[in-house]
């Protein structure tokens, strides 16, 4: 159960961060720096990270974020998939 919880509030952080970027790039502020977003996602993120890039109109057409971030979550998806059918 604490699995479910680490997802979701990795997430929810990893959504937030998102937007938090996208409102200090219109600003002209000081920016998260782009390895952390994709930490971010790596860690558990990845769901959060593409929401975010989503409703925030963020990194879409970086490539690393348009094309690295989905395969994060495939890697991550099959690796839960290996996990779980080994129990």
């Amino acid at each position: 159960m604490i699995v479910i919880y680490y997802l979701i509030g990795i997430n929810i952080l990893t959504f937030l961060a998102y937007g938090l970027d996208k409102w200090k790039a219109r600003k002209g502020k000081w920016r998260i720096p782009e390895a952390t977003l994709i930490l971010l996602a790596v860690f558990g993120g990845s769901v959060g990270a593409l929401l975010g890039m989503s409703v925030f109109h963020h990194k879409t057409k970086h490539k690393k974020f348009a094309i690295g971030l989905p395969l994060i979550l495939l890697a991550q998806v099959a690796l839960a998939y290996f996990i779980y059918s080994r129990f």
